[in-house]
């Protein structure tokens, strides 16, 4: 079962670790992240972004069990769990696997993850512009 976790950025690796001793390493850590190329002084500087912030998927068979989720929460480097992940399974599944499929051999998401095209036409689920209608009209480089 996948979990979503929130952690504290300095306590990343220490968690990570945490986790594996805790799980004997049968314990898988999805992450997505991309690189991109920031312009500092006339020098570029590749920088890695991790696509959902402070959150990180975790599996493991046993995340079922509410007992050891509960066992949890005090790990060090741990914020939060977001509640709901039961019942968002196969959403989770298929992110997960449309950013597995949109990367590259690094394993860094590429373009075709944003599914971006030419008038293609979107909508603005929240926000001012909610539920409007948007269509792209060029896509630039940057």
């Amino acid at each position: 079962m996948w979990i979503i976790l929130r952690y504290k950025k300095s306590n990343f690796q220490f968690l990570i670790n945490d986790l594996k001793k805790k799980f004997k390493n049968d314990l898988e850590i999805y992450n997505p992240k991309f690189k991109t190329n920031l312009r500092v002084k006339n020098k570029f500087i590749t920088s890695e972004i991790t696509l959902l912030g402070d959150y990180f998927f975790c599996h493991h068979k046993e995340f079922n069990n509410s007992n050891i989720i509960n066992s949890l929460k005090f790990t060090k480097g741990l914020k939060d769990f977001i509640k709901g992940y039961k019942f968002s399974q196969q959403d989770i599944q298929d992110f997960i696997k449309r950013c597995r499929k949109s990367e590259n051999k690094e394993g860094y998401l590429t373009n075709k993850f944003y599914n971006l095209y030419k008038n293609s036409k979107f909508k603005f689920n929240s926000g001012l512009f909610s539920n409007f209608v948007f269509q792209i009209i060029n896509l630039q480089k940057n």
